[in-house]
């Protein structure tokens, strides 16, 4: 009895050791293939063509440790091999249903950074486009020069104000849409510009 008893806690002592030492790197493999295989699975369908070599790699890099990870404590350890099995099992549903939410989480914080890239982006272009205006203003050669673009009566110098407004509005507000007023506003004061006869090249000229 003593020596079936010794070779039952020797047994009990390595599975356990195994389950320890294999039972991170399975589920963890586990859970990292099935959260590939499925991102890629609900990637635009432009990726389509690639999708059956991407999944085979995939599924075949995640085998190479997920196997051996699992085979060696069952060998070593019946029980520890089935407890493995279960964690693993257990992993991998629980990336393939939480994937949908962790990708649509790193999507949004993605949008999030390229909407405040675009935003910095703008600003500092709205305030380069304020000072390329004022010129207009401030400047007395430019005000002599060029009075159509201090005339709200002309459509162009018109349009101009109301797309200074607008882009002055939505940064305020932080909105979405500041990026495209802005651009909105480039596009009107270029061609506020060119009705009143300025040269493309000479508000640069003028400014140094």
């Amino acid at each position: 009895m003593s020596i079936l008893a010794e070779s039952l806690n020797q047994g009990l002592l390595h599975g356990a050791w195994a389950v320890l030492l294999c039972g991170p790197v399975l589920v963890a493999t586990v859970a990292a293939t099935v959260f590939v295989v499925r991102r890629r699975s609900l990637a635009p369908a432009s990726d389509a063509a690639q999708a059956p070599d991407q999944l085979f790699w995939d599924l075949f890099l995640g085998s190479c440790v997920a196997l051996p990870a699992l085979v060696i404590p069952a060998l070593v350890s019946p029980w520890a091999g089935l407890v493995l099995a279960v964690a693993a099992a257990a992993s991998g549903i629980a990336a393939y249903r939480g994937s949908p939410r962790i990708l649509a989480w790193r999507s949004g914080r993605r949008e999030h950074r390229e909407r405040l890239s675009a935003h910095q982006a703008a600003r500092i272009q709205h305030e380069e486009l304020m000072l390329r205006w004022q010129r207009y203003e401030l400047d007395p050669g430019f005000s002599i020069d060029y009075p159509a673009l201090t005339d709200v009566r002309l459509p162009e110098t018109s349009a101009l104000i109301k797309a200074m407004r607008t882009a002055d509005q939505l940064r305020t507000a932080s909105h979405t849409g500041y990026p495209a007023a802005v651009g909105s506003l480039a596009a009107s004061l270029a061609a506020a510009e060119r009705a009143a006869g300025i040269p493309a090249a000479l508000p640069a000229e003028r400014a140094g």
